[in-house]
């Protein structure tokens, strides 16, 4: 099932669902009006949105309208919580000797996570704006997995239950603002503006064979300014969503709309390339002393594009400007 939130105004939206070839889209706020009451009550509303999706996709639905990415908000436009773990631990082993940074103690056992703001999240085809070019614009390319209500102590074995959506993120970072932040010891705040998210949530069954051990085992291609960046593979993940879920919900519960992500999908392989300027930076470092590749500026473009298995969209990908902030 692929789900996306109608743009009408606002702050929610309207809860729409997607056909799987993503043409054709159906109001679906009868049976919930927002993505947010939808997963409050998934246990209730799934089976009717199944019901709606299998007519939709066998041209039985009434109603329907031709789909726009650039029609619809975030699927979640805000969430209550926003957390982002870093599991693909090729991505900080670079940090790390290209910054001759000494090792986290346990960092390949426990997972890194920082709680980011969920409050006004960005559509896939909106513009980043951002109030200057040298606070260092980076993308970052990850997945996202949206869960239901998950009890404190949830152990791994559990939270793959508690998955209802993969979504797929532009986690936007400020790199020339986060080594003072990750230096106090609080986390990331202002090196973490709004974050960007492709047009549909789809239930882990879109993704067929692709969605084993809790793992997106699919190439997600980056774009910056019409060129090819990378495509790396999300199932080099060395944490596990579920893992990740068990760590977020160790000491609270988790409330139902949680996102929980997968930071910067990276693999060993550097032939695939990365999904952020960062690590091709530290690969540069590392290879030749110093970095030779600069941070965005306003007006480039950076797409994200993942393709099942039929070489279709699946979710509906990323593709926007970095402006000025007005003002």
């Amino acid at each position: 099932m692929k789900l996306a939130t109608l743009n009408n105004g606002s702050r929610d939206g309207r809860l729409l669902l997607v056909s799987r070839d993503l043409t054709r889209a159906l109001d679906a706020g009868h049976i919930a009006a927002t993505l947010q009451l939808a997963i409050e009550n998934w246990w209730s509303v799934e089976p009717e949105l199944q019901a709606l999706y299998r007519e939709l996709n066998a041209g039985r639905a009434e109603g329907t309208f031709a789909f726009d990415p650039a029609a619809v908000m975030a699927p979640l436009p805000r969430a209550y919580q926003w957390c982002d773990g870093s599991a693909f631990l090729n991505h900080g082993a670079l940090m790390q000797k290209a910054f001759h940074l000494d090792p986290i103690d346990g960092a390949d056992t426990t997972p890194l996570m920082y709680q980011g703001a969920g409050d006004d999240f960005l559509g896939g085809r909106d513009d980043i704006a951002l109030p200057s070019e040298s606070q260092g614009i980076d993308f970052e390319g990850e997945f996202v997995v949206l869960v239901d209500e998950v009890p404190l102590g949830c152990s791994a074995e559990q939270a793959g239950d508690h998955i209802k959506l993969i979504l797929q993120i532009n986690d936007v970072s400020l790199r020339a603002l986060a080594p003072r932040e990750m230096k106090t010891g609080f986390g990331f705040l202002q090196a973490k503006p709004s974050s960007s998210f492709a047009a549909v949530a789809v239930t882990p069954d879109e993704l067929g064979d692709a969605w084993r051990d809790g793992r997106v085992h699919l190439p997600l291609r980056v774009e910056w300014n019409g060129k090819w960046f990378g495509n790396p593979n999300g199932g080099a993940m060395n944490f596990s969503f579920p893992q990740l879920i068990a760590h977020a919900a160790l000491t609270r519960r988790l409330g139902p709309g949680t996102l929980i992500g997968s930071g910067t999908v990276s693999n060993a392989d550097r032939r695939v390339g990365s999904a952020c300027i960062a690590e091709l930076r530290a690969i540069e470092m590392i290879e030749h002393g110093a970095p030779q590749t600069g941070f965005m500026r306003f007006g480039d473009r950076v797409r994200m594009e993942v393709l099942d298995s039929d070489g279709q969209s699946l979710f509906g990908g990323i593709d926007q400007r970095v402006v000025a902030a007005a003002g």
